[in-house]
């Protein structure tokens, strides 16, 4: 799956900042680790982002966001948040929360 390069600049351009990030192909998109710990993925128009088992509830109820799955199976702690809903407040959000 390709994923959207647009999209990747935008989450590149908000990770500027912080050390140790690196980006690594995987998932049939482009993930992004902090200190070697996945934190999103760009997945087609999309963005995984790990949330914790913990903010579960609250991610969930933000437009857009939906339990992340990989084949068959649903990914603990992780939302899939819907690439339409991305504007630039709510591509913020997802990056503090996935670095928090």
């Amino acid at each position: 799956m390709a994923y959207d390069e647009v999209l990747a600049e935008r989450v590149r351009e908000r990770l500027g900042d912080e050390t140790a990030v690196a980006e690594k192909r995987m998932f049939g998109g482009l993930s992004f680790l902090s200190h070697g710990r996945l934190v999103v993925a760009v997945s087609g128009d999309d963005l995984l982002v790990r949330v914790g088992p913990e903010r579960m509830r609250d991610a969930l109820a933000r437009s857009g966001a939906r339990p992340a799955v990989m084949g068959s199976r649903t990914m603990r702690g992780w939302v899939r948040a819907a690439g339409e809903t991305l504007d630039d407040a709510a591509l913020d959000h997802w990056i503090t929360t996935a670095l928090t």
